[in-house]
């Protein structure tokens, strides 16, 4: 972990040419080193943190007068940082037969400041103070101070299940890592009000910068494994398969094996397992297929290149088949030379530096928190499944001399439906992880697409796509909203990179196109708002047969829908 004093030093950097965030941070304690760890882990993560600080213990004062700076600054995230330190002097001042209501207060004040503030909360959760008070008796006493904080976590998590807007920062996992005399220095409480000692800032603003990034779409979505002394212990071509060291019983199989159940459940949660190792296949494949041991197996795994070719080629195979960014995937492989290769040839790939002992894996990994996520949904489970079908279109793709002769073999069908109670989620789900192909990379939550789908003025489209090979679910999103009487602009449109170059973008403007002429409209306009992940779409609408407009603001187009003629394509209406 970077310590405090380069987060420092990177606020001397020319940050001009960085994406800018608005951020908002309220304490109740001391919070300038907080504010400056925040920044500084914003430029190693290639953010401007434009940062409001408000005043010492003024969270009341600016959330609920509308004149505050608070609101002036129109912060796209605040983080708010409630110290247990200052709870427990609250819950020190009042009389026994009041502390019952402790965390009921406090939850009460959470939810009304998720009421009136706009945007993203990031609200740090309590790391526990034993006051001694009860000793282990205070699971016992609803009144004890344990109890309180134990309950206001708790009630935290449901509370952010209730509000689409909050997101809790683990800060308590933290002090549960490392300790509370890791996490607050009283020498320095003392003489400045700071709770979080100078060695926990860069965790904590790391931990804060994750929710950020993830909710900006930057998060990671794949996770590629060599196999030897990383997966198992030993060399399965010179030990085989039946000798690899693997087991719950004692020595050092146990680790790998408890690594490979913390891969498995990464992979139940949607995150995408790939194999790149140098092996002969048939051999890198036999513990999968043979061995008792193994947690892992073929099928969890979506793409398996094993060979002796060098890794860094390897891996760019497996990204043009997943067809994800090189910045979403994590490589872990046990061999220091192969880090660096990858480190050096792929910087955007997040490479971490395992220990020598396998022993300490999964407690280093822990630390790094290298897969957090903005949303989560049932459907993520399928996403293996659905990596490996994409593998073997591609394989299949290779047989084929022209590329209409392929896409009329795969036998492609789309549902077109609107927004309902069915897709709600996962539409938002996708709205906050599409960036490549994102026309405008407007992010939605589930209440704001129930109010599309009920505003006369917009229409939601949602798409699927099916073939021979299997379902790709819902692929694509299309918003449209009427602008004049006879003019749609499209809000929104983001489509999964899984699914490019199968012409889908000929359906869904034959299918837009269809429904403007049958609704009366005259004219479709299109917008490009440029990221710096979505240079790919940049000429999306020329390719589309839209006419650039001159000496406008933003990059727009404009299609006159009398005039159109249907695309090509080889996706049929699914009945």
């Amino acid at each position: 972990m970077i310590e405090f004093k380069q987060l420092k030093r990177n606020l001397k950097h020319d940050i001009s040419a960085l994406p800018s965030i608005k951020v908002s941070l309220l304490g109740d304690t001391a919070t300038q080193f907080l504010a400056t760890a925040i920044r500084g882990e914003g430029i190693e993560r290639g953010y401007n943190i434009d940062l409001f600080e408000a005043e010492y213990n003024q969270i009341e004062r600016q959330v609920f007068d509308p004149m505050s700076d608070f609101y002036a600054h129109g912060a796209k995230y605040t983080v708010i940082f409630q110290s247990t330190h200052k709870l427990l002097e609250k819950y020190s001042l009042m009389s026994a037969s009041d502390w019952n209501s402790l965390a009921a207060e406090r939850l009460a004040f959470i939810r009304t400041i998720c009421e009136n503030v706009s945007g993203k909360i990031v609200y740090y959760n309590y790391p526990e103070i034993d006051d001694s008070i009860f000793g282990s008796y205070a699971n016992k006493v609803e009144g004890s101070f344990t109890y309180q904080v134990r309950k206001i976590n708790y009630e935290l998590m449901k509370l952010s299940q209730e509000y689409p807007n909050l997101f809790i920062c683990d800060i308590a996992g933290i002090q549960n890592k490392f300790g509370r005399n890791f996490m607050f220095d009283s020498t320095v409480y003392i003489s400045t009000e700071m709770i979080l000692s100078v060695d926990v800032l860069p965790y904590v603003a790391s931990r804060t910068l994750d929710i950020i990034t993830s909710l900006e779409g930057k998060f990671k979505k794949c996770l590629i494994l060599d196999l030897d002394n990383t997966v198992w212990g030993g060399v399965v071509g010179d030990d085989g398969w039946e000798n690899i060291q693997l087991g719950h019983g004692l020595g050092i199989g146990k680790a790998f094996t408890e690594f490979q159940e913390w891969v498995k459940k990464l992979k139940n949660r949607g995150i995408i397992i790939c194999i790149c190792s140098k092996n002969d296949e048939v051999k890198a494949k036999e513990p999968f297929e043979k061995n008792p041991e193994m947690i892992l197996k073929l099928s969890d795994i979506s793409v398996f290149v094993a060979n002796w070719d060098n890794k860094v080629d390897n891996i760019r195979i497996i990204q043009s088949i997943l067809n994800i960014g090189f910045d979403s995937i994590v490589f872990l492989d046990d061999n220091p030379f192969e880090r660096n290769m990858v480190r050096e040839n792929l910087p955007e790939i997040t490479v971490p530096e395992l220990p020598i002992d396998p022993g300490e894996y999964l407690e280093y990994l822990y630390t790094h928190n290298l897969f957090e996520t903005a949303s989560y949904s049932l459907a993520d489970k399928d996403r293996t499944k659905q990596y490996q079908v994409e593998a073997q279109r591609v394989v299949t793709s290779k047989k084929f001399t022209n590329e209409r002769d392929f896409l009329e073999s795969l036998e492609m069908v789309s549902e077109v439906t609107g927004f309902n109670p069915f897709n709600t989620p996962r539409i938002a789900q996708l709205s906050q992880r599409s960036n490549q192909f994102n026309l405008r990379t407007v992010r939605y939550t589930e209440d704001q697409i129930i109010a599309i789908q009920n505003n006369p003025k917009q229409k939601g489209f949602a798409f699927t796509l099916a073939d021979k090979f299997g379902d790709n679910g819902l692929i694509a999103v299309v918003i449209m909203q009427e602008t004049e009487s006879k003019t749609l602009f499209i809000d929104t449109w983001f489509m999964s990179c899984r699914v490019l170059k199968r012409g889908m973008e000929d359906f869904i403007l034959n299918t837009l196109v269809s429904w403007a002429m049958e609704n009366g409209y005259k004219k479709i306009i299109g917008e490009y708002l440029p990221t710096l992940k979505n240079n790919m779409v940049a000429e999306h609408y020329t390719r589309l047969g839209f006419t650039k407009i001159e000496d406008c603001k933003s990059a727009q187009w404009i299609l006159n829908v009398d005039d159109y003629t249907n695309r090509e394509c080889y996706i049929q209406y699914k009945r």
